[in-house]
């Protein structure tokens, strides 16, 4: 019987990069780019899926549902999820460069060597910059925790939706790209959240600016006022920070 190798970095870099950047709901073995990359780290998607579901037992975001199913989390597991959760602009760096790797090494025939892939997936970083690599990591993993909707409206086009920052980026560099630091909103409430119009409470409800709600203006009532006092929806995962929260509502909300 051959011997079950653990899990490389590599791997697992590539495991808890999918774990961010898939919903929840398409963890499974026939989910195309499950395959794919299973297929480039040399593990079957079946694997690869249940690894996916035993870093989902590590998040409270999704353990607090009581979902069923979920396995329990290796030693290794719960070791990248505290690095990932230390530092989360380092993995998104470090994870983009094992998901290029895959892909390259998917992309490329057997005989290819992995000096080659190596070369490849270096040409490939020269163009792109740590900053941009954390921008794309952010907007994807807030996207995917929040099934692609506005936690306010519930809409869904991608090109009207906004990864917002809880905390702006300038004010707290050390999580410029936790997810955590996030709301998925549009972006005509992402405006408004910046500004100090609208906050979230502690109990994950809407809360209009008093300075703002008196405003006779028909279009901001419907589109603003209209959703206070309203539950947001939460993210499979990831769920926003409550720190975070109160930092917003002490320093950016217009009370």
């Amino acid at each position: 019987m051959a011997t079950r190798l653990g899990w490389t970095r590599q791997e697992l870099l590539v495991a808890f990069s999918l774990y961010c950047r898939l919903p929840f709901g398409r963890l499974h073995h026939r989910n195309p780019e499950i395959i794919r990359f299973s297929e480039a780290i040399g593990r079957s998607p079946s694997a690869l899926a249940m690894k996916l579901t035993n870093i989902a037992s590590l998040d409270p975001a999704i353990t607090s549902t009581g979902r069923a199913g979920l396995r329990s989390a290796s030693a290794n597991d719960r070791a990248m999820w505290d690095e990932m959760q230390g530092d989360w602009e380092r993995f998104a760096i470090e994870s983009e460069q094992a998901l290029s790797e895959a892909q390259v090494r998917a992309r490329l025939d057997k005989e290819t060597s992995q000096d080659d892939i190596s070369d490849r997936v270096g040409e490939d970083r020269i163009t792109q910059t740590s900053t941009r690599i954390g921008q794309n990591f952010f907007r994807s993993t807030v996207l995917s925790a929040y099934n692609g909707r506005c936690c306010i409206t519930g809409l869904s086009l991608p090109a009207l939706l906004v990864a917002s920052h809880i905390v702006p980026w300038r004010h707290d560099s050390a999580n410029r790209v936790n997810p955590r630091n996030s709301l998925l909103l549009s972006a005509l409430h992402d405006k408004a959240f910046d500004s100090g119009f609208i906050t979230i409470r502690d109990d994950m409800t809407v809360q209009v600016s008093r300075k703002q709600n008196v405003i006779n203006d028909q279009f901001f009532s419907e589109s603003i006022v209209y959703y206070d006092g309203k539950s947001i929806s939460l993210p499979e995962k990831f769920s926003p920070g409550r720190e975070f929260l109160s930092y917003h509502r002490e320093h950016i909300f217009e009370n």
